[in-house]
Order: structure tokens, then C-alpha cells, then sequence
């Protein structure tokens, strides 16, 4: 089994989300985010008052799936996410040593 854990733009969290299930993902985690990387924020002017945005917000992604299912899901993200700008996101993947459906008690593949 693998965690996978991904952060997109904003504005393409539904065109992932559809791809994901077109591939199989049955459920997934949605979270708002903030943070900085390459891209390490910009410049904005309000009000004619110019600052800093630190951070830039994001969408994080956390998913659970079979490990033959990992590489499919991971080539979904990428293809839909991809506006070839800086700052499109990062995916990572972790294994899982256990997983268990509270509601059943199911652990493994069969809780996910």
C-alpha cells in the first residue's frame, strides 16, 4: 500500500480530483494549505500600497491506495496538475506498514 501525499493549485483541484477517479481512487483527503517553495511568494499592490505575500496557498492531497494503483494515481496528478508554471506542486509517496477501517475493523488493502 502506498500514502500518496500531494500539493496542486488551488484551481485545479477538481480536474485532479476527476482524473483520480477515473483511475480508480475511491476516497481522498483535501486539505488548504500554505507555503513557499521555488516560487516563495510575490508582490502584490492594495490599495496602492505595495507588499509581500510570504506564502502562497495550495491544495494538499492525501491519498491511500493500493500499491499497484501508486504509479497510475501518481501520473493523474502530475498530467492534471501541470500548468508548466513554477510553483504546479510536488507529490511524494510513502509505504504503508498497516491500515484499518475503524468502522469494520477490515485492515490491509481490504480497509482502504
Amino acid at each position: 500500500m502506498k500514502f500518496i501525499i500531494a500539493t496542486i493549485k488551488p484551481f485545479k483541484l477538481e480536474e485532479v480530483r476527476e482524473a483520480l477517479t477515473a483511475v480508480g481512487v475511491r476516497g481522498m483527503m483535501v486539505h488548504e494549505i500554505k507555503g513557499f517553495g521555488t516560487q516563495s511568494g510575490h508582490t502584490e499592490i492594495y490599495r496602492g500600497a505595495e507588499y509581500t505575500v510570504n506564502f502562497v496557498p495550495k491544495i494538499k492531497l492525501e491519498i491511500a491506495v493500493p500499491s499497484s494503483l501508486a504509479d497510475d494515481v501518481i501520473e493523474a496528478i502530475s498530467q492534471t496538475a501541470r500548468t508548466g508554471k513554477i510553483g504546479d506542486g510536488k507529490i511524494f509517496a510513502i509505504d504503508i506498514a498497516q491500515a484499518v477501517r475503524v468502522r469494520t475493523g477490515e485492515t490491509g488493502e481490504d480497509a482502504l
